[in-house]
Protein backbone atom coordinates (compact mmCIF):
# COMPACT_ATOMS: atom_id res chain seq x y z
CA UNK A 1 0.00 0.00 0.00
CA UNK A 2 1.57 2.97 -0.75
CA UNK A 3 1.64 6.87 1.52
CA UNK A 4 -1.36 8.13 -1.25
CA UNK A 5 -3.35 5.03 -0.41
CA UNK A 6 -2.58 4.97 3.62
CA UNK A 7 -3.57 9.13 3.46
CA UNK A 8 -7.08 8.21 1.97
CA UNK A 9 -7.76 5.64 4.79
CA UNK A 10 -6.10 7.50 7.59
CA UNK A 11 -8.40 10.67 6.26
CA UNK A 12 -9.74 11.30 9.66
CA UNK A 13 -7.58 9.72 11.71
CA UNK A 14 -4.45 11.99 10.85
CA UNK A 15 -3.41 12.59 14.80
CA UNK A 16 -3.63 8.74 15.85
CA UNK A 17 -1.04 8.18 12.84
CA UNK A 18 1.30 9.77 14.54
CA UNK A 19 0.24 8.83 18.09
CA UNK A 20 1.05 5.59 17.92
CA UNK A 21 -1.07 4.08 15.19
CA UNK A 22 1.78 4.13 12.50
CA UNK A 23 4.04 2.02 15.15
CA UNK A 24 0.89 -0.53 15.48
CA UNK A 25 0.56 -0.94 11.59
CA UNK A 26 4.38 -1.34 10.95
CA UNK A 27 4.01 -4.67 13.81
CA UNK A 28 1.29 -6.25 12.40
CA UNK A 29 2.99 -6.08 8.82
CA UNK A 30 5.44 -9.16 10.40
CA UNK A 31 1.89 -10.80 11.21
CA UNK A 32 -0.02 -10.72 7.88
CA UNK A 33 3.42 -12.02 6.10
CA UNK A 34 1.83 -15.27 5.01
CA UNK A 35 -1.36 -13.30 2.97
CA UNK A 36 -1.11 -12.23 -0.21
CA UNK A 37 0.87 -9.12 -1.01
CA UNK A 38 -1.81 -6.82 -1.87
CA UNK A 39 -3.96 -7.60 0.95
CA UNK A 40 -1.03 -7.69 3.68
CA UNK A 41 -1.40 -3.49 4.26
CA UNK A 42 -4.43 -3.21 4.84
CA UNK A 43 -4.88 -6.27 7.21
CA UNK A 44 -2.17 -4.73 9.08
CA UNK A 45 -3.98 -1.38 9.05
CA UNK A 46 -6.73 -3.02 10.36
CA UNK A 47 -5.48 -4.67 13.45
CA UNK A 48 -3.47 -1.63 14.48
CA UNK A 49 -7.44 0.39 13.85
CA UNK A 50 -9.15 -2.46 16.00
CA UNK A 51 -6.36 -2.11 18.25
CA UNK A 52 -6.07 1.85 19.02
CA UNK A 53 -9.83 1.85 18.50
CA UNK A 54 -10.32 -0.36 21.41
CA UNK A 55 -8.02 1.56 23.34
CA UNK A 56 -9.77 5.01 22.73
CA UNK A 57 -13.39 3.32 23.51
CA UNK A 58 -11.74 2.53 27.09
CA UNK A 59 -12.60 -1.35 26.43
CA UNK A 60 -12.37 -2.55 30.04
CA UNK A 61 -12.26 0.55 32.02
CA UNK A 62 -14.09 4.14 32.31
CA UNK A 63 -15.63 4.30 28.97
CA UNK A 64 -14.07 7.09 27.41
CA UNK A 65 -15.67 10.38 26.62
CA UNK A 66 -18.03 10.78 23.85
CA UNK A 67 -15.54 12.16 21.04
CA UNK A 68 -13.32 10.23 22.12
CA UNK A 69 -15.67 7.23 22.31
CA UNK A 70 -16.64 8.36 18.42
CA UNK A 71 -13.00 8.35 17.45
CA UNK A 72 -12.76 4.75 18.47
CA UNK A 73 -15.82 3.93 16.86
CA UNK A 74 -14.65 5.29 13.45
CA UNK A 75 -11.79 2.96 13.65
CA UNK A 76 -13.15 -0.14 14.36
CA UNK A 77 -15.85 0.90 11.15
CA UNK A 78 -12.78 1.43 9.20
CA UNK A 79 -10.87 -2.09 10.22
CA UNK A 80 -14.18 -3.49 8.99
CA UNK A 81 -14.39 -1.99 5.94
CA UNK A 82 -10.56 -3.01 5.66
CA UNK A 83 -11.45 -6.99 6.24
CA UNK A 84 -14.71 -7.01 4.16
CA UNK A 85 -12.08 -5.61 1.16
CA UNK A 86 -8.97 -7.78 1.85
CA UNK A 87 -9.54 -10.90 3.59
CA UNK A 88 -11.87 -14.21 3.35
CA UNK A 89 -14.34 -14.88 5.58
CA UNK A 90 -12.46 -17.05 7.64
CA UNK A 91 -10.07 -14.06 8.86
CA UNK A 92 -12.99 -12.14 9.50
CA UNK A 93 -14.77 -14.46 11.85
CA UNK A 94 -11.37 -15.24 13.26
CA UNK A 95 -11.08 -10.90 13.71
CA UNK A 96 -14.82 -10.97 15.26
CA UNK A 97 -14.24 -13.71 17.30
CA UNK A 98 -10.91 -11.83 19.13
CA UNK A 99 -13.37 -8.80 19.40
CA UNK A 100 -15.91 -11.00 21.08
CA UNK A 101 -13.54 -12.39 23.54
CA UNK A 102 -11.97 -8.58 24.40
CA UNK A 103 -15.32 -6.67 25.12
CA UNK A 104 -16.79 -10.56 27.03
CA UNK A 105 -14.48 -10.36 29.34
CA UNK A 106 -13.74 -6.95 29.80
CA UNK A 107 -17.85 -7.05 30.48
CA UNK A 108 -17.45 -9.45 32.95
CA UNK A 109 -14.41 -8.07 34.53
CA UNK A 110 -11.87 -10.87 33.90
CA UNK A 111 -8.46 -10.03 32.49
CA UNK A 112 -8.55 -11.10 28.90
CA UNK A 113 -5.61 -12.00 26.65
CA UNK A 114 -3.68 -8.71 25.24
CA UNK A 115 -5.69 -7.49 22.04
CA UNK A 116 -2.04 -7.40 19.93
CA UNK A 117 -1.77 -11.17 20.78
CA UNK A 118 -5.63 -12.00 20.02
CA UNK A 119 -5.36 -10.32 16.51
CA UNK A 120 -1.35 -12.13 15.86
CA UNK A 121 -3.36 -15.14 16.83
CA UNK A 122 -6.78 -14.49 14.77
CA UNK A 123 -4.29 -13.98 11.34
CA UNK A 124 -2.97 -17.21 11.76
CA UNK A 125 -6.11 -19.14 12.52
CA UNK A 126 -7.77 -17.27 9.60
CA UNK A 127 -5.79 -18.46 6.92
Amino acid sequence: MTVLALDRELERLEGLWADGLSDSYRSYLEAVAGHGPAAQPKLALAAALIEVGLRLQGLGGRAAPPPTLLMGDLCLARASRLLADAAGQSLQVAFAQAIETLAAAAASGQQARPVRELLVHAFAAGR
